[in-house]
C-alpha cells in the first residue's frame, strides 16, 4: 500500500519526464554545437538513440529508488511514536502520583 502511494507520487512528480527532456535537450545541443562533424543521418540517429539510452537509465533508477525503499525504517518510526507517547503518558501519570503522595504526606504532617 504505501509502495503504491510513493510510486504514484514519484510517477506523478515527473521526475523522470523532466530528466529525459534535459537528456534529449542537452544530446541537441551537443550535436547542433559539433555539426560539421556529423551528417544530418548521424544527427537524427544520435539525438533518438540517446534519447532511448537516457529513457532506459531514468527508468533503471525509477526502478531502483522503488526497490530500494525500505518500509521497515517508516514502521519503526511509527512504533517509536507510539511507544514515546506512552511512556510519556505513563511517566506523566508517575508524576501525579508522586505529587498526590507528597500532598499528602504534607498534609498528614
Amino acid at each position: 500500500m504505501k509502495i503504491d502511494d510513493f510510486t504514484n507520487i514519484f510517477v506523478k512528480s515527473n521526475i523522470i519526464n523532466t530528466y529525459v527532456a534535459a537528456s534529449f535537450f542537452a544530446t541537441s545541443i551537443y550535436f547542433i554545437i559539433n555539426i560539421n562533424l556529423y551528417t544530418p543521418i548521424e544527427v537524427i540517429l544520435g539525438i533518438v538513440l540517446a534519447t532511448i539510452a537516457f529513457k532506459g537509465i531514468a527508468n533503471i533508477m525509477f526502478s531502483l529508488v522503488i526497490a530500494l525503499f525500505n518500509i521497515n525504517n517508516q514502521n519503526d518510526e511509527l512504533l517509536f511514536d507510539e511507544v514515546s507517547t506512552r511512556v510519556n503518558g505513563l511517566l506523566g501519570d508517575l508524576s501525579l502520583q508522586e505529587s498526590k503522595l507528597k500532598t499528602r504526606v504534607n498534609s498528614q504532617e
